[in-house]
């Protein structure tokens, strides 16, 4: 892995938001400037008064280098560090650079606000503020990852920065990483995590596009990797084919020390996750979806299982990965149709908690194609805020499962005919119509959602050949059921949901 790089003009935090950073990602932090004044043995502002700003971006130059050697880490630099071609070279060999922008009022303010002298300002600050902006807007504007700090809490500026990176830590239910990055990387990031005797486990779709890739960036790393190929689809998500798995870990000679990789869906990743789970009572497994609703949704937090004729899910696990590694030009394999059921859980985190994602989704699937890397980041950060604040869905979790309850009743009745993705999104319309018949959302929320979702080609109502009375009787015994009445997810607007327990189903339909 490389450095991440807060770059951007005095006065947008980057010292304060790197070290959230960094805890956030539990990397360490360094800020250029510490570095600077330790290896120089005097302050920034006496370099510059005695030695002179050249002499200053000299130092500037050697800490950069200093650091290269250094484990990952977050690292602020000063507003100016990257002028030289040479620092801005180093930086972009050595990691990524996320560019902290805002606004000339609101840097004006935290300046004044600020203890710390800055020599290149000093007289009137918002004249000397405005032509050093001036003078460095087409080197600032040059930098494409950038988070905009205005208005806007440390917290969230960090949370944002890790959005535009495409990184996440999490540690509430056991501690591992999440990349969006490129699939070519597995094989380094394993070594890097000490992990051992690598199987690939996949379906005989995925194997013929991506098996082969992840294989050779294994052998790369120095492992000497085996393969498990499962049949495709839903139906194969089931006890016999964890047997097959386990069986095939026996036949491998995988033990307590070997790592599985879950290549492929949310099919794929549940039953190789359920697997290594309960293979020698518990071995590492790392994610590497391949659609776009396991990488936003299914290979995030550590839920595993198969299905049960009477319901999706209804045994499982808690078993996090050791990481999850999401590559979206994967997803250019797809069909049209897949990809519009992985917007499904894009639109749900939307309605959940991000109205921007939301609205995002409204575009259609043509707009989606050519920005799947920011959808899957977006998406990811929503799912990861929740299920770290509820590991075990003990709580708010559960508005994960928003259009599930019905989605999942729908899904089975069709024999999955319906893709998941199809049957969560005729959930979300019947549950949101629920929602506003009862008062708990204002009048036309369902609306903007069924809009959305057709917007991307999804459907919204339920088929007029599905019985509406074995949907009910599968919600009633779908994992989701507590005595007497079923909890479900309800939006009361974009961006905010809640839990609502119903006793009469009927009235859901």
């Amino acid at each position: 892995m490389t450095h991440i790089f807060l770059y951007g003009p005095p006065g947008t935090g980057k010292s304060t938001i790197g070290k959230l950073l960094a805890l956030n990602l539990n990397l360490p932090f360094i800020d250029l400037d510490r570095v600077i004044e330790t290896n120089a043995g005097m302050s920034i502002p006496q370099i510059m008064e005695h030695r002179g700003e050249a002499t200053f971006r000299d130092f500037e130059s050697s800490a950069l280098k200093f650091i290269q050697n250094e484990k990952e880490s977050v690292v602020a630099l000063g507003g100016g560090a990257l002028l030289q071609n040479e620092n801005r070279e180093f930086a972009r060999k050595a990691g990524k650079v996320v560019l902290l922008t805002a606004g000339l009022d609101t840097l004006v303010e935290r300046i004044n606000g600020s203890s710390n002298t800055r020599p290149l300002l000093l007289g009137d600050l918002r004249a000397q503020l405005s032509a050093m902006l001036a003078q460095r807007r087409e080197h600032y504007n040059s930098f494409t990852l950038r988070v905009q700090v205005d208005g806007k809490s440390a917290d969230e500026n960090a949370r944002q920065a890790q959005i535009a990176l495409g990184r996440f830590h999490l540690g509430a239910m056991g501690e591992y990483d999440v990349v969006v990055g490129n699939m070519e990387q597995i094989g380094d990031l394993l070594y890097e995590r000490g992990l051992h005797n690598p199987m690939v486990v996949t379906d005989e779709i995925i194997a013929k596009f991506h098996l082969e890739g992840v294989m050779a960036s294994l052998r790369a790393a120095g492992f000497e990797p085996t393969e498990s190929i499962l049949p495709a689809g839903e139906a194969y998500k089931n006890l016999e084919t964890v047997n097959r798995l386990w069986i095939s870990f026996l036949e491998n000679r995988l033990d307590r020390k070997s790592t599985v990789l879950a290549l492929g869906g949310g099919v794929i990743g549940d039953l190789a996750g359920f697997a290594a789970s309960t293979y020698m009572r518990g071995i590492n497994w790392i994610g590497i979806p391949t659609t776009l609703l396991s990488m936003v949704d299914a290979s995030l937090g550590g839920k595993t299982g198969f299905d049960l004729p009477e319901g999706k899910n209804l045994i499982g696990s808690f078993h996090p990965p050791k990481l999850v590694l999401a590559d979206p030009s994967l997803l250019l394999t797809l069909s049209d149709r897949e990809l519009r059921s992985g917007m499904a859980e894009v639109v749900k985190h939307g309605i959940i908690s991000d109205p921007e994602l939301f609205d995002l989704c409204g575009h259609g699937l043509d707009w989606v194609k050519n920005n799947l890397e920011e959808i899957v980041k977006r998406a990811m950060a929503v799912k990861i805020k929740v299920i770290e604040e509820d590991p075990y869905e003990k709580g708010f979790r559960a508005a994960l499962n928003l259009g599930h309850t019905v989605g999942h009743a729908v899904e089975l009745v069709s024999r999955f005919e319906l893709r998941h993705g199809e049957a969560v999104a005729i959930g979300m319309v019947a549950e949101a119509k629920y929602a506003v018949r009862v008062g708990v959302a204002g009048v036309g929320l369902d609306e903007a959602i069924a809009k959305t979702l057709s917007a991307l080609g999804l459907p919204i109502d339920i088929p007029k050949e599905i019985p509406r009375e074995e949907i009910i009787r599968a919600m009633r015994v779908d994992k989701k059921k507590n005595a007497n009445v079923i909890q479900f997810a309800l939006p009361v607007e974009i961006g905010r949901v809640e839990l609502v327990d119903v006793a009469d189903l009927e009235s859901i339909l």
